[in-house]
This record gives structure tokens, C-alpha cells and sequence, in this order.
């Protein structure tokens, strides 16, 4: 692996004085393999050019960097981005989080944060391109993962556990919103392996919630408003401790925690997505979540008959949710759910 200081840079940034003090300050600390542009519509094919560990965004002007930074993270092996952003930018840091944003950095820059933030970056892409030369085996030695898949489900399993166990004692949330994500998928006759993975992945939608306090949680009754504030910081939280995952069923999980509570009209948070810009994954699991939420107990409300439900989840095509994925779900038989949930968790417990 290279050192630190050979890894390649890619600075985005519309000032070209901003681009070229960046520059100088880096090459000073050794970083010679540095590409700048000034246009922030040019950084996906940039990336996929140059093949940059790091990436410097700013995010003037707003739309077309946050177009940019959705555009990174589409990228089969996106690199982690630095948004760089001025601290009278309102909801900034919160908007460039929910599309994958890696850290911040304050402008005007300092440099030694620069350089502090610069190194960390690199360094977690280091250690993520030496586990995934890890990974990489002959085919010939395939027959023996067998095992080795199984733990990996076993740590997923447990990874959404604890977010489940934080504000639900049953840990039944989490998986049953994953067998309906992916019956959902399957409905809208998504690839084999997509609704396996998103199976996998759906469960750590509520990841973020360990980083939340159970007081609130766990609260009867409605929310204040600064606490509802301080719950919608679970997306930004999971998608932080999923941000620098490599794996694909991880990376995914992270795009799901990003953006499960995105809303079809845009009135979702924390990105204020719409349409089909709010990732597929994202937009089966919201509805997946909200069912389930609806259909069982929870701290603040009693179990909505099964009706009710359907009537609510059918009021919000268009609104909550993806009409495609509204109809898909109209689609499929409920039962179903429970019974494949109770084999899976049979299948585990052998």
C-alpha cells in the first residue's frame, strides 16, 4: 500500500484561489498526487477517471455540490469526501450527512485541521483497500466461505440487535423490516441478489438509535420539539458508523440509514430528498418500517389494526411513499412475513 502522502487527492472547488491555497497547503505536507477542478458537475467523472482516496468538496454553490456528492456516493467504490462549508451555511453539515458526506471542514480553512482531517480520511481508505485485498482468494478456495458467510450474517444479525434492544426488547423490529423489504423487492421483481442483500441490510436501518437516549425512546407520550429534534439525529448517527463500510451489503445498509425517513413529496429528513432521487433501498425500507411500526406496540402507541394500516400505507402513495413501491406492496401476502421470519430465526437458533 502506498504511504499516506502518495494517496491521490481530488479538490472541488468553484473559487480557483480557495483550489490553489488547498493545494499549496497539502503539497507543503508532502502530498504530491494532487487533481483540483473548479466545477462541481465534473467530480463523478473525475472520479471515475482519476480514482481519487479523498476527495475536497465545497459546497458552493449548494445544489450543484450536493448533486455532486449524491452522484460520488453512486459510484460502485466511492471514495470518502471532506465537504468543506462556511459556518453561516445553515443545515449544511446535516444535508451533506445524509448523502454520505465522510467529515467537515470549516472554511476559512486551517490548515493544520486540513491536514489533521486530510490523514484521518486516508488513513481509514487505507486500512479499508488492505481488508479488501484480504478478501480477495482464489476461486478454488470459494467452497470453504461457506462458514465464513455465516458469521458474516451472525455479525449483521448482531449489529442490528443492539440497535433493536435500545427501544425494543423484542428484537423483532429489525428483522421483520428486513423480510418486508425484501418481499417488497421481490414484488417489484428486483434482481436475486439485490433482495437478498437488501434482506441483510434492512435491519440496520435504526443503527443510529444507539447513539440516542432511551428516555426519549422509550417516551409514552409526544415528542417536544427538541426532542424530536435529538431523535432525527439516529440517521445521522447510523449513517456515520456505516459511512466508511467496504462490504456491499454494508455500503447498502448505510444508504438505507441515510435515507429510510426521506419522504416522496420532500418533506422527509435529514436530506429532504424527493422522487426517485431518494435511493430504491431507501424508499422499499421506509414503507417496510412504517408497516411495521404501524401493525406492532411501541412505547408511544398501541398496535393499529391491520386495515387501518392498509388504508394508511394506500392515503400516503405519492406522499410517504413511492407509488410503484405502494403498489408492490399491495401485492403481497402479510402472512408471509411472520411465517419466514419464524423459519429464519428457527434456522438461526439450530
Amino acid at each position: 500500500m502506498p504511504q499516506l502522502t502518495q494517496m491521490r487527492l481530488l479538490i472541488v472547488d468553484a473559487d480557483a484561489a480557495e483550489r490553489e491555497s488547498l493545494a499549496h497547503s497539502l503539497a507543503e505536507a508532502g502530498y504530491g498526487d494532487i487533481v483540483s477542478s473548479g466545477d462541481p458537475a465534473s467530480a463523478q467523472q473525475l472520479c471515475l477517471i482519476e480514482q481519487p482516496d479523498l476527495v475536497l468538496l465545497d459546497l458552493h454553490p449548494a445544489e450543484r455540490a450536493y448533486a455532486a456528492l449524491a452522484q460520488i456516493q453512486r459510484l460502485t467504490q466511492s471514495p470518502p469526501v471532506i465537504a468543506l462549508t462556511a459556518a453561516d451555511i445553515p443545515d449544511a453539515r446535516d444535508r451533506a450527512l445524509a448523502l454520505g458526506a465522510h467529515d467537515f471542514l470549516g472554511k476559512p480553512v486551517v490548515s493544520a485541521e486540513l491536514l489533521l482531517r486530510v490523514r484521518n480520511a486516508l488513513e481509514t481508505r487505507r486500512l479499508q483497500h488492505e481488508l479488501d485485498d484480504q478478501r480477495q482468494v482464489p476461486v478454488q478456495a470459494l467452497s470453504g466461505f461457506a462458514g465464513e458467510v455465516d458469521t458474516a450474517r451472525e455479525s449483521l444479525s448482531v449489529l442490528a440487535a443492539i440497535a433493536d434492544y435500545h427501544d425494543d426488547d423484542t428484537y423483532q423490529h429489525a428483522q421483520r423490516v428486513g423480510v418486508g423489504a425484501s418481499l417488497i423487492a421481490q414484488a417489484l421483481d428486483l434482481p436475486e441478489p439485490f433482495i437478498t442483500t437488501i434482506r441483510d441490510a434492512a435491519p440496520l436501518h435504526d443503527i443510529g438509535k444507539v447513539g440516542m437516549s432511551r428516555r426519549i425512546l422509550l417516551k409514552p407520550g409526544k415528542l417536544t420539539p427538541a426532542e424530536w429534534m435529538h431523535m432525527m439525529r439516529h440517521v445521522e448517527i447510523g449513517a456515520r458508523i456505516l459511512s466508511s463500510a467496504r462490504s456491499p451489503v454494508l455500503r447498502l445498509a448505510g444508504e438505507i440509514a441515510r435515507t429510510h425517513h426521506e419522504r416522496w413529496d420532500g418533506n422527509g429528513y435529514l436530506a429532504g430528498l424527493a422522487g426517485e432521487d431518494i435511493p430504491l433501498a431507501g424508499r422499499i425500507t421506509a414503507l417496510a418500517d412504517v408497516w411495521d411500526t404501524l401493525t406492532h406496540e411501541r412505547p408511544y402507541k398501541p398496535a393499529w389494526e391491520e386495515d387501518r394500516a392498509l388504508a394508511e400505507i394506500k392515503d400516503e402513495a405519492g406522499r410517504h411513499f413511492d407509488p410503484r413501491v405502494v403498489d408492490a406492496f399491495f401485492t403481497i401476502d402479510w402472512r408471509e412475513l411472520n411465517l419466514i421470519l419464524a423459519s429464519e430465526l428457527a434456522e438461526r437458533a439450530a
